[in-house]
């Protein structure tokens, strides 16, 4: 059990194929686009309420950018943040959180966007709130306005667990109904989380040759849960 409580408390790294999409479909398709060749938009703005993936989807963009060939680097926004020196010659670059932009780095940002734009490169960024509500600069939110806007919308608990029985299904097994409320209602919430309880939840029914039941999903929950501690 020690190696499936360490296995289920580190989720798989956030790409695109592995991000539930739910009603973000459309969505996941364009950042899809935007990492490839030729893409017929360079610039993408995404916000939504925390838990809802916007983190994934940025750094899901940027392993996609990477398997695709291209140069591309993921920035979480913060105080003491700073853009790479020669920004021309990335190709892709994800902005999380641009709201904690303080106003030098809302400047270099400006310039940022306006280099990409003449080298033909790509950027994605993320905030809380749609572009019109930041509190940055003008000239910064028109141009991150400019191109797409979406709202990530976060799963519902029906999404959640189809997910979960759909993901069960892959590994060959079937969950039961019980087991996945339980695990919707006891366990980390996010989907790499209950990902990765399932799939230590599976490991742990072959080795002991248990059958999946709540018991047992307890019993790896509370395994993990007294490590942790």
């Amino acid at each position: 059990m020690k190696q499936l409580a360490l296995d289920f408390a580190n989720p798989p790294l956030p790409t695109l194929e592995n991000f539930v999409a739910g009603r973000n479909t459309e969505l996941v398709h364009n950042l899809r686009r935007l990492v490839g060749e030729n893409a017929p938009e360079r610039f993408i703005y995404l916000w939504g309420l925390p838990g809802c993936g916007r983190s994934h989807l940025l750094k899901g963009a940027v392993a996609a950018a990477h398997g695709n060939g291209l140069s591309a680097t993921y920035i979480a926004c913060a105080p003491d943040m700073q853009l790479p020196q020669d920004n021309g010659r990335m190709d892709c670059f994800a902005l999380d959180d641009v709201e904690q932009l303080d106003p030098e780095q809302q400047i270099a940002v400006f310039h940022l966007y306006n280099t990409l734009r003449e080298h033909q490169g790509a950027l994605v960024a993320a905030g809380a709130a749609p572009p019109a509500q930041l509190r940055l600069r003008p000239d910064l939110v028109t141009r991150l306005g400019w191109g797409l806007v979406y709202q990530v919308h976060a799963l519902t608990d029906e999404d959640k667990a189809r997910a979960l029985v759909d993901h069960a299904v892959l590994r060959g097994f079937r969950l039961p109904p019980e087991v996945c409320e339980f695990l919707l209602t006891r366990s980390r919430r996010d989907m790499p989380s209950l990902i990765a309880t399932l799939e230590a939840l599976d490991r742990h029914s072959l080795e002991t040759k248990r059958p999946i039941t709540v018991p047992l999903a307890r019993d790896l929950l509370r395994t993990a849960r007294g490590r942790d501690a």
